[in-house]
């Protein structure tokens, strides 16, 4: 049976991958030094979502359009300094993110006010509030309380409650309640009401992350993507030869930042999903620089007594095609989320097309071509100055 089959490149090729792999080094320095100084805090920094940096987001829906400079305008002179508002999703849904640094409506003023309230009515024993959990102080009496003069108490300070809950007693005899003010959302939800009435604003998802959380988040994550190279790297290495491994390491990191750049320059929120992202490319990365070091490996032990620079030029041509296919492939199944993709689905199809041609560039020009410099590099330390080239030949 003979089967009919369509070659978008020709078979034989012999493009000099390894004699380009200086230019393609300089042009590789040049885009990920940029990358690092552009997601440096002095410089500009990632625009971290509140899964990193902590706050509350919130989802807002306008019926008509809205300026978001108008937006953010009005909760800065709420009192809201660092919102950021962001465009979520196609511009014809008037849909936005605002984000807020902080979960806490009140502070310390606020407190020491509602505090003073309380203690001129009742028994007070200890009052408790931590600003990386909400709105919500803890009262422990000594006595028993109406929660609807406690309540009352409370809005007697200046502060409107949301509810009131009456809890365990913490010591014996005594009586606990939680009080829950209103937040962040009622007071961003209602200056949005009362600014933006004609075009009838729907708040339709609130999420809270303390600061603490936040950075725990962000340790872990960049931590996930250091152990996935770690391993990959013991991986080749127990694989092939651990003189590939530092070609891996190189290609790897060289994606990853390039991928990272998406969402440095484009100001795009850096969550979960990002390094989601990073991970994904990554491994679809070091899927391909595996399928070039077994050629080589074959290629090695079928032409004898060629030179490494031959042997990885010709793995490269060999599975030139199979590589351009499989990349192509990919990068066409995420057409779809681009098209129809919102918000974070979006940012993670765009950048993990980034990454996928950035993953086959890598391969082409970083990881294979980096394993003959590194060999050069160790031949002429043992040897000499000759030995470099006896290695390149």
């Amino acid at each position: 049976m003979q089967f009919k089959t369509f070659d978008i490149l020709p078979h034989g090729t012999t493009f000099d991958f390894v004699g380009k792999r200086r230019i393609a080094v300089v042009l590789s320095l040049i885009i990920n030094l940029t990358v690092i100084a552009w997601s440096l805090p002095a410089v500009h920094g990632l625009n971290f979502g509140v899964d990193f940096a902590g706050g509350t987001e919130m989802e807002v829906k306008f019926a008509t359009a809205v300026d978001p400079g108008a937006i953010r305008k009005s909760l800065d002179e709420q009192g809201f300094k660092d919102a950021s508002v962001q465009t979520y999703g196609p511009d014809a849904e008037n849909t936005f993110l605002i984000r807020v640094g902080r979960i806490a409506l009140m502070g310390t003023e606020d407190v020491k006010r509602v505090e003073d309230a309380v203690r001129a009515k009742f028994a007070v024993k200890t009052v408790a509030f931590n600003p990386e959990i909400g709105d919500k102080l803890d009262f422990q009496f000594e006595k028993p309380v109406v929660p609807a003069e406690l309540q009352a108490a409370v809005e007697a300070a200046g502060v409107k409650v949301r509810e009131v809950r009456e809890e365990a007693g913490l010591t014996a005899g005594t009586r606990s309640f939680a009080v829950i003010t209103q937040g962040i959302r009622e007071k961003v939800e209602h200056e949005l009401t009362t600014r933006f009435a004609e075009s009838k604003p729907e708040v339709r998802r609130v999420e809270y992350v303390g600061p603490a959380v936040g950075r725990e988040l962000r340790n872990q994550g960049f931590k996930a993507v250091l152990y996935a190279i770690a391993l990959i790297v013991v991986y080749v290495g127990l694989r092939f030869d651990f003189r590939f491994s530092p070609g891996v390491i190189i290609a790897i990191i060289h994606d990853a930042i390039v991928t990272l750049g998406y969402f440095a320059f484009s100001g795009r929120e850096f969550n979960l999903t990002s390094i989601a992202v990073i991970l994904t490319v990554v491994g679809y990365s070091v899927n391909d620089t595996v399928v070039v070091y077994d050629r080589i490996r074959e290629n090695k032990a079928k032409y004898q007594g060629r030179g490494l620079a031959d042997l990885v030029n010709l793995a490269i041509n060999e599975t030139l095609g199979r590589t351009f296919l499989t990349s192509f492939a990919t990068a066409l199944s995420l057409v779809g989320l681009l098209i129809f993709g919102v918000g974070t689905i979006f940012d993670f199809a765009f950048a993990m097309v980034l990454g996928i041609v950035s993953g086959t560039y890598s391969t082409w020009f970083i990881a294979a071509p980096m394993t003959i410099w590194l060999e050069e590099r160790a031949a002429k330390r043992k040897a000499g100055p000759g030995a470099a080239a006896a290695v390149a030949r």
